[in-house]
């Protein structure tokens, strides 16, 4: 089983996050992965509400949730798909609740749901009934949600986010392909810092590129290029208590400090500086 260590870059505060709630990543099948990159599994139960801080990668999500509110009597499930949240992403926490979410990989979401361009479900959160093709043998989204959420056993929880996902796998979309490629070079190539760099490296246009994007990323290519930056800026902030801002930003592509600072700033809500102390 994956522990918590793995891919929680971007998670405001996450050792205060992880004494709160019990989180863990798991693998999806290997069939699924090359759409998926991975599960992340929360449960907790708080004597206080609690309110977590995230500064989203430019991944779709799907989110079965389940929150009680007193006994099952109360207790609501359900399917929603999130879109790509552009700014800090907050939620608040309290009672008893369970996650098992869906994190697809960036540009790998749209075979899901070839109806409507990626973009349309930017900064939304829809009903997963509303988004996802029903499959011809399977059941919708919501129908589903019981049976990922009831299991008091983490691989049973694995085992039918697997059976949904796999009844849902679309066939080969090459466009898909492409843009999981270019915004995965983006993550992993750290001197690609301009839209016009990455379009080279893919053979197209600035504007193929954009529109290629849109269509299955769901945010422009020059937000991932600039999401990318802060992930790494934030890691470093939580990492190293005195940080050289300076020689990050130029690292990072920033034309100085202060458009790294402000950039930083408006994403995460409080200056490097001041996150770095607290």
């Amino acid at each position: 089983m994956a522990g918590p260590g793995r891919e929680t870059r971007g998670i405001v505060d996450a050792p205060d996050l992880f004494t709160r709630v019990r989180f863990r990543l798991r693998d999806p099948a290997p069939a699924l992965r090359p759409h998926l990159e991975h599960y992340w599994l929360i449960d907790w139960d708080l004597p206080e509400p609690y309110t977590s801080h995230v500064v989203p990668h430019p991944s779709v999500h799907l989110v079965f949730q389940r929150t009680e509110s007193g006994g099952e009597a109360e207790q609501e499930d359900s399917a929603e798909v999130y879109g790509i949240a552009q700014g800090l992403f907050s939620r608040r926490l309290e009672g008893r609740g369970r996650v098992c979410g869906v994190k697809f990989r960036p540009g790998a979401f749209r075979p899901f749901a070839p109806q409507r361009p990626v973009s349309e479900w930017t900064g939304r959160r829809v009903p997963a009934d509303e988004v996802l093709t029903v499959p011809e043998h399977g059941q919708p989204a919501s129908a589903t949600a019981r049976t990922v959420l009831d299991p008091a056993d983490e691989d049973a929880r694995v085992a039918a986010l697997d059976t949904y996902a796999l009844s849902l796998l679309p066939a080969p979309d090459p466009q898909a392909e492409l843009a999981t490629e270019l915004a995965e070079l983006v993550r992993t190539d750290r001197s690609l810092l301009r839209v016009d760099a990455l379009a080279r490296a893919g053979g197209l246009s600035v504007r193929s590129l954009q529109r290629l994007f849109s269509a299955y990323v769901g945010v422009g290519p020059k937000w991932v290029i600039l999401r990318h930056r802060i992930h790494e800026a934030l890691q470093r902030a939580g990492t190293d208590p005195e940080p050289d801002w300076a020689e990050l930003a130029a690292d990072l592509g920033y034309s100085d400090q202060a458009h790294l600072v402000r950039d930083f700033t408006a994403t995460v809500g409080v200056p490097p500086t001041a996150f770095a102390q607290r």
